[in-house]
């Protein structure tokens, strides 16, 4: 089998809406490897987008999906429910910030848990708005992409989208937003567009991810903690890309010395396989009528027990730790290079959680053909790279914590000889 052979089949049995990155295609794949159909090797910095922070079939994880496919594999747990799901709550209730009383419902993706997440807020406040920022990306479901803030390509062609969703400007120093800016634009938003009395919920990504990696300022949390607190308002902390180690901590929100009210988590929950969640204030999650939350595979069992190993694997092989670790030395890697690599404006992140920014040399200009060039050649070369930023000018790092100390130096090396070649093509030009 070839990838061009597989190529050509696809384009002639799916749609083109199915946006796809790489033109080969995967045979298999372990920890932080990956092979396509041609038996070619790639080195995986994208983890199926933050999904595999655990790595490709972790042993772990792989047995306790046949244990658990030794005994049923759906019921839906709304008819018939099992123990798995309920332990599974009791974790995710102990593990996530803040010691008050909670409670945690499971759901199938991201977007569906952010779908909830608004729906429990409506519940419990009896209000209709919800604010959102710009960059953020909550979805593709039609609640998703209304509080996405990012138009291409999430939302374009798909309007006219849910009403009562307001928009601000989600804090970024680099390009001149502080978070003084922010809160005056949502004291505006209060004062011109919508009375904060018929606001359910602020919902932010404590880093933002398909936006650009940049992390909400622990002042600005605080101060929308505080409007919240005075409005009435719930606090939703979107930890889907976040969460499960990624940012140094086992939530992003532990970065922060305020808690949200609601949270989504998701991608990395269960190791690859399709489970979500929304844990909050119990109060808050008792809001909804029985039968108002749920759906047919929600919660599916063998997703369920993909997630008890994944957090046994987390802390057995501190990965809390090691998302630390590994994030410094990236981040210290990619400092080193900014005289040979002038485009590079900025080197950030939590934990693991890094990104770098591209811009034209001396300015703050986004150089989104630049960044592309870099992800092109570290794949000719085998590193597998995902880009992300409103202007496509940010190569996101999300290599699985499981990963090698060797792998990881080849990988880096991999990335150092794809920046200077990018450079030096530039100088050229």
């Amino acid at each position: 089998m070839l990838n061009a052979d597989l190529q050509q089949r696809k384009d002639a049995a799916t749609p083109r809406g199915v946006g796809v990155m790489c033109q080969f295609y995967a045979e298999r794949a372990l920890n932080s490897e990956l092979w396509d159909v041609e038996g070619r090797r790639y080195i995986d910095f994208a983890a199926g987008i933050a999904v595999l922070n655990t790595g490709h079939r972790h042993p772990k994880i792989v047995a306790a999906i046949e244990s658990q496919l030794g005994k049923f594999t759906h019921t839906c747990y709304q008819v018939v429910p099992y123990a798995s799901y309920i332990e599974l709550a009791e974790r995710i209730n102990a593990i996530t910030p803040g010691s008050h009383a909670k409670k945690t419902a499971f759901f199938s993706s991201g977007a569906e848990a952010v779908e909830n997440a608004v729906k429990i807020a409506r519940a419990a406040t009896g209000r209709g708005a919800v604010v959102a920022f710009s960059g953020a990306f909550h979805g593709r479901t039609m609640m998703g992409m209304a509080l996405t803030g990012k138009v291409v390509p999430y939302k374009v062609g798909f309007g006219p989208f849910p009403g009562e969703i307001y928009h601000v400007p989600f804090p970024v120093e680099l390009h001149g937003v502080s978070s003084a800016d922010s809160l005056a634009a949502l004291q505006t938003l209060f004062k011109a567009d919508v009375d904060p009395q018929r606001v359910a919920a602020i919902i932010l990504e404590p880093v933002q991810g398909e936006g650009g990696f940049y992390a909400a300022p622990p002042e600005f949390m605080r101060a929308l903690r505080a409007l919240c607190d005075e409005h009435g308002i719930l606090l939703i902390a979107d930890e889907i890309q976040t969460g499960f180690a990624r940012t140094g901590k086992l939530f992003a929100m532990e970065h922060y010395d305020v808690l949200p009210d609601l949270m989504t988590i998701a991608k990395s929950l269960a190791g690859g396989m399709p489970l979500s969640a929304v844990c909050g204030r119990a109060e808050v999650m008792d809001a909804p009528a029985p039968g108002g939350l749920g759906g047919t595979y929600a919660g599916n069992p063998l997703a369920i027990a993909a997630a008890h190993a994944v957090l046994d694997i987390i802390a057995e092989e501190k990965l809390v730790e090691r998302a630390n670790v590994l994030g410094q030395r990236l981040k210290e890697r990619l400092s080193g290079l900014r005289r040979a690599v002038p485009q590079i404006a900025e080197v950030r992140g939590l934990g693991a959680m890094v990104a770098v920014e591209f811009c034209r040399p001396g300015t703050h200009e986004p150089d989104a053909a630049f960044t592309k060039q870099v992800q092109t050649r570290a794949l000719q070369k085998g590193l597998l790279l995902l880009t992300c930023g409103v202007y496509g000018n940010v190569v996101r790092f999300l290599f699985p914590l499981t990963i090698g100390d060797a792998l990881m130096d080849e990988a880096l090396a991999i990335l150092e000889a794809a920046l200077r070649d990018s450079a030096a093509s530039a100088t050229t030009i």
